[in-house]
């Protein structure tokens, strides 16, 4: 590439310099050579090999401009990664939903209160869980058992306090409700099973709309 820009900094020089060279190589098999001619034209091409090698040196620099931008731009990658890592991993407060009408909750259920309490054992966060149905509270004879199974699954996993928020009835989207609750409690993280989404309780195209903090989706 350097040579190239070489090519387009000297535009009458090449063309003395070929024919010089040339007669040189002629001038070697032939004795009737001047020989004035041949040293003359010499010194123009050292001269002008010369100013090749420093231009060349000049044009070298840019590379290495190149390969400095390339670093800086990796450094800048690694702290946005390393800045969203720590974010990720500094979790205070954390939120449960549940929208799991099964009263004793299902496995996808169990195993998202079981990871819920692991990470706010680890982190040292705090616990809010929102249970969340269509329907009123009234009308589900069992929800006393459901909450008995929340606290018993959590405290499973070391957390015996945490807040319970109940948002029944409201007629509201479970992913709408569960947004609010996050934003309004300046939340963390979500911890949710793909269960809730395969069962069409949560609405996974609207996940990123409603729910400002990062969601952890638990596979079945």
């Amino acid at each position: 590439m350097a040579f190239a820009h070489y090519l387009v900094a000297v535009p009458t020089e090449p063309s003395i310099l070929t024919k010089a060279a040339l007669f040189s190589t002629s001038s070697s098999s032939s004795s009737a050579s001047p020989p004035l001619s041949f040293n003359k034209n010499h010194s123009d091409l050292t001269f002008s090999s010369t100013s090749l090698k420093t231009k060349a040196r000049k044009l070298s620099i840019f590379p290495r401009f190149r390969r400095i931008g390339q670093k800086v731009k990796a450094k800048a990658k690694e702290s946005e990664v390393s800045l969203a890592a720590e974010a990720f991993t500094n979790f205070k407060h954390l939120l449960l939903p549940i929208t799991d009408t099964n009263p004793y909750l299902s496995e996808g259920t169990r195993e998202a209160a079981a990871t819920a309490a692991a990470l706010a054992k680890k982190y040292g966060a705090d616990i809010t869980v929102v249970v969340i149905d269509e329907r009123q509270k009234e009308s589900l004879p069992e929800h006393e058992t459901q909450m008995s199974s929340i606290r018993w699954h959590l405290a499973e996993g070391g957390f015996q306090e945490f807040k319970l928020l109940e948002r029944m009835g409201e007629g509201s989207k479970p992913t709408a409700i569960i947004g609010e609750v996050a934003d309004d409690l300046n939340l963390d993280l979500v911890v949710i099973s793909m269960e809730a989404i395969h069962s069409k309780h949560v609405d996974a195209n609207l996940l990123a709309e409603f729910i400002p903090c990062p969601v952890l989706l638990l596979p079945l």
